[in-house]
């Protein structure tokens, strides 16, 4: 049969050759034009995305664009994009907040009501499959010359145990000079705690109450400036009024200025498609990370606090059954702190966290036992300083309990980056961390994400602080944990740094969102601007055969307990060779404790194959996972959604 060329072939050539034929008008510019269209004829031959993959970019309407801070996969499939007011100051000011619902499986869009600034929250997936969001921003930074307001914390007291204070945003604070400083946010002051003396004859015990507020001077000017202890009295009070209810201030300066967090929290309901206000938490948070445990509960850690320092080693814990927070064990940890639980129940810290905190505290990796609050560390690891913006995560399958640290960079604004990679196996009686293979190049902000077939897709980053000088990584490759190695992956055409996220869908595709560069070209002078375009990745086990003849479950349960067994329809039963349970990613600045992926029992039958889960809420925390069968060659079904616990 003689050869025709493909109309697209066709093209391409004719393309290449028109542009050859102008390379003496313009010859650097013709063959660079020439060997890009070559590279998009090259990667869209069916042979290059049977070993590499491909990308696409979706169609996003613009009125559905937004800032992805966060995203967080839920148990309809849809995929929770949380912007906030995305790291726009003016947004912020405006009170304008948002969040988007995704549909991957048809690339529909909707806007959700978001009734507070959950710009760089927290979140957790529940047994019940709601999302817990925490915290958020309840003030934006200033910094350098900017600050022009002298400010600083405040404790508010309040002597009286008969009545409590509420002062507005704006509450007029005056020193005994006669300056006058401004609350930055609404204060609720309660009345003081009483207890009766056991003896009739003595008097009760009072112990003020006191809250922190964050003021900033009325005026400015360097007279607001203070490095003196003092007590301020608030402006309006009268009689005992006045003398039991007053701040104290330590300092109030014309240094940088940081975000501060609030105390928020909302359960997301996916069925309703709303957020559903909780209990707040006792500390503001700004940056915090939460993580699940074997009983349900979630524990919440760092953050900035509502005068934007890191919360000193006060950490939470969420029921979700009384939808109330108590207190837990207190450690310190830097912000947004890569905090996974482990098998037995303990917890590993990676090292791996997202910035904020001073570079010699809280940053070993190590071992962390809740109930008697001991830290064992956890040593072995190359450039240990550069675990700034670090990916990390718990490497397939989850029994195996081996962690992985990929990149990172130094502690702040830093140029370092490493292209180091680190796994620890926990089994080991003395764990400690070996060399993987290293990236190919220093990179911060590395999305990593867990496939069916047990391998790890590692995409994007940048080599820089926020892609500065345009150093954006446009890479793409897999880690094969029982090889040790990384091998090739089709490049993304969208660089993915600061406020980057990626996740795996249902139907086994990668999705990547958001981007928030510093600058726009290589010289850094010109801003930055968000990155607003959806990039989904098609990994070769959905390629040509391979997709069309994927393993097919049938009808099941959706729900099953810790260690019973979940008997699925299928005409597959005899290629059926493996099954994983993969909890949804809840992701947000490189951080995301919240995907595993466990090995499950297979037992093919005839027409059915049953799947058996561990006895162990510890390895499988109680919540709501996506069911993937593989063939022998690691080609995944579909995704069944299945509650355990």
């Amino acid at each position: 049969m003689r050869y025709r060329p493909s109309k697209r072939l066709k093209k391409t050539a004719i393309g290449t050759g028109v542009t050859l034929l102008l390379a003496g008008m313009n010859l650097p510019a013709a063959l660079g034009f020439a060997q890009d269209r070559l590279h998009e004829y090259r990667i869209s031959r069916p042979e290059y995305m049977a070993r590499y993959g491909s990308w696409d970019v979706m169609d996003v309407p613009d009125e559905f664009r937004t800032n992805s801070i966060h995203a967080a996969l839920l148990r309809t499939g849809k995929v929770l994009l949380i912007a906030g007011s995305g790291n726009q100051q003016e947004d912020f000011d405006a009170g304008t907040f948002e969040s988007i619902l995704w549909d991957p499986a048809d690339n529909t869009y909707k806007k959700v009501e978001t009734p507070d600034d959950l710009f760089c929250s927290g979140h957790a997936a529940l047994p019940d499959g709601h999302l817990l969001v925490a915290g958020g921003t309840a003030r934006y930074e200033v910094l350098g010359d900017d600050v022009t307001h002298a400010g600083g914390a405040m404790i508010l007291k309040n002597e009286d145990p008969d009545r409590e204070h509420t002062f507005p945003k704006g509450t007029r604070l005056r020193s005994p000079d006669g300056l006058e400083y401004l609350t930055e946010t609404d204060v609720t002051l309660p009345a003081a705690a009483k207890k009766d003396a056991e003896d009739p004859d003595d008097d009760a015990t009072v112990t003020a109450a006191e809250v922190r507020v964050f003021v900033s001077a009325a005026e400015e000017g360097e007279e607001y400036v203070t490095e003196e202890p003092a007590q301020y009295a608030v402006a309006g009070l009268r009689g005992a009024d006045a003398r039991n209810v007053y701040g104290l201030a330590e300092r109030l300066t014309l240094e940088d200025q940081d975000f501060q967090g609030i105390k928020a929290a909302y359960e997301f309901d996916p069925e309703a498609e709303r957020y559903v206000p909780v209990q707040p938490m006792d500390e503001a948070r700004w940056y915090p990370t939460l993580t699940a445990l074997p009983d349900g509960r979630v524990l919440t850690v760092s953050g900035l606090d509502d005068v934007g320092e890191v919360v000193p080693g006060v950490n939470e814990i969420y029921d979700p059954e009384t939808k109330t927070w108590s207190e837990a064990p207190n450690r310190y940890f830097p912000t947004y702190p890569a905090l996974f639980l482990t098998q037995g129940g303990t917890l590993f810290y990676t090292g791996a966290n997202a910035g904020y905190g001073p570079a010699d505290k809280g940053r070993e990796p190590g071992l962390w036992d809740l109930e008697t609050n001991t830290f064992t560390e956890v040593g072995g690891l190359r450039d240990p300083d550069q675990l700034e913006t670090a990916a990390s995560l718990l490497l397939p399958p989850a029994q195996d309990q081996r962690f992985m640290v990929l990149g990172g960079g130094g502690v702040g604004e830093s140029e370092k980056s490493t292209a180091r990679t680190a796994v620890v196996d926990l089994t080991e009686e003395e764990p400690a961390f070996r060399d993987g293979p290293d990236l190919p190049q220093g990179t911060r902000y590395l999305s990593s994400v867990i496939l069916p077939d047990d391998t790890v897709f590692t995409s994007g980053g940048s080599q820089d602080y926020r892609g500065r000088g345009k150093s954006d990584v446009l890479k793409a490759q897999f880690y094969d944990p029982e090889a040790d190695e990384f091998r090739p992956a089709a490049a993304p055409a969208v660089g993915r740094n600061y406020h980057s996220e990626a996740l795996l869908l249902p139907d086994g595709r990668v999705a990547t969102f958001g981007s928030d560069p510093l600058f726009g070209d290589r010289d850094n002078t010109r801003m930055g601007t968000f990155e607003d375009r959806v990039e989904v990745y098609t990994p070769p086990y959905l390629q040509g055969d391979r997709a069309e003849n994927r393993p097919v479950l049938g009808e099941g349960p959706d729900h099953v307990a810790p260690g019973g067994t979940a008997t699925f329809a299928t005409g597959d039963a005899d290629r059926i060779t493996e099954a994983r349970l993969m909890r949804p990613s809840a992701v947000t600045h490189t951080t995301d404790v919240e995907q595993r992926s466990i090995r499950l029992g297979v037992e093919a039958g005839e027409g059915e194959v049953a799947f058996t889960v561990p006895d162990d809420p510890s390895l499988v925390p109680p919540g709501w996972y996506m069911l993937f069968a593989t063939d022998a060659e690691g080609t995944p079904s579909e995704a069944s959604w299945v509650r355990v616990g």
